[in-house]
């Protein structure tokens, strides 16, 4: 739940139509909404991949 209300802000930060913000903001953005996703990502696939794989029960 707070990823994703993080990923809304920092989508909404780094949207065209806040053209006014300063560039080093808008690529910050860009970088919270990679890490967030990717994070996710590695969360929900690599993780219990490799549990099963090492972990023989």
């Amino acid at each position: 739940m707070i990823r994703m209300i993080c990923l809304f802000a920092a989508i909404a930060v780094a949207a065209p139509a806040a053209a006014q913000t300063a560039l080093s903001i808008d690529a910050l953005a860009t970088v919270v909404i990679g890490g967030i996703l990717s994070s996710t990502l590695l969360t929900l696939l690599l993780l219990p991949a490799l549990y099963r794989r090492f972990v023989k029960t």
